[in-house]
């Protein structure tokens, strides 16, 4: 993979030259961050963890409908994606309180909000990702109106079955973190789904106990990154029940 053309680094990944025209390699590091990189680490098998997971929701999602940049999963750490040009903004589904929300508020972590809230922040890690308005997205032509309408069309859908998933094994969907892209197919442009979801972005605590199983650990120096992303995998079936959290090799994984 060394050989072909790196087309991006981010924080977290890594996107190659597809092998073929219109696509994409992405390539999951084990570096967490945390903070718009302030906080940095290598957490050995992270990467292979947070591939297989968002394989098995990416798929899940274009399944039900839902488009989204995703292709076929290449081997443990890369996915084989479509190239999209990535809409400026991190857009935020909230369903309880928690992390910014809760101190620009004063709600307690945890508080059930009233309905879910969608909130937009503008892509800039030197600006730490600002919140913007609707206003500020068409106004400085991030995005234009009907596609502020499919992002949040495709973010509630999102939201839906992320929340249903999570709920069946036994995981409250807090809140999570998407990325969309205009995916273009001849003289047609639509918005799709885009980067990862993982619980590098998504805020994920079991429901009997309210253990945080994200990068909440990482964050707040919890520790046992890797055990609660293991643990994530295992309810979902991804990693087999009887799998140690890690070896030499890293996490062994369910084919």
């Amino acid at each position: 993979m060394n050989r072909r053309r790196r087309v991006y680094e981010g924080k977290a990944k890594i996107l190659y030259e597809g092998p073929e025209p219109g696509t994409l390699v992405q390539h999951f590091k084990d570096d967490a961050t945390a903070f718009n990189a302030k906080k940095k680490d290598v957490i050995d098998g992270k990467g292979v963890l947070n591939n297989r997971i968002c394989e098995f929701i990416f798929e899940n999602l274009n399944a039900i409908g839902v488009p989204t940049h995703f292709v076929r999963r290449l081997n443990m750490r890369e996915q084989l994606i479509r190239e999209v040009e990535i809409v400026p903004l991190e857009v935020i589904v909230r369903n309880v309180a928690a992390g910014t929300l809760s101190e620009r508020l004063g709600l307690d972590e945890g508080t059930q909000l009233p309905r879910s809230i969608i909130e937009f922040c503008y892509k800039n890690d030197e600006l730490n990702d600002p919140l913007v308005s609707e206003e500020h997205i068409t106004a400085f032509g991030w995005a234009a109106p009907q596609e502020i309408d499919d992002i949040m069309a495709l973010a509630i859908r999102v939201n839906d079955f992320l929340s249903g998933l999570f709920l069946g094994v036994g995981i409250r969907l807090i809140d999570f973190k998407l990325e969309f892209g205009r995916l273009y197919e001849n003289e047609m442009v639509r918005i799709v789904v885009a980067d990862e979801i993982s619980p590098d972005s998504c805020r994920l605590w079991d429901i009997g106990s309210d253990e945080k199983l994200d990068k909440d650990r990482f964050r707040r120096d919890l520790g046992g990154l890797l055990e609660a992303y293991t643990e994530v995998a295992r309810r979902l079936g991804i990693m087999s029940e009887n799998e140690p959290v890690a070896t030499a090799r890293g996490p062994v994984l369910v084919q």
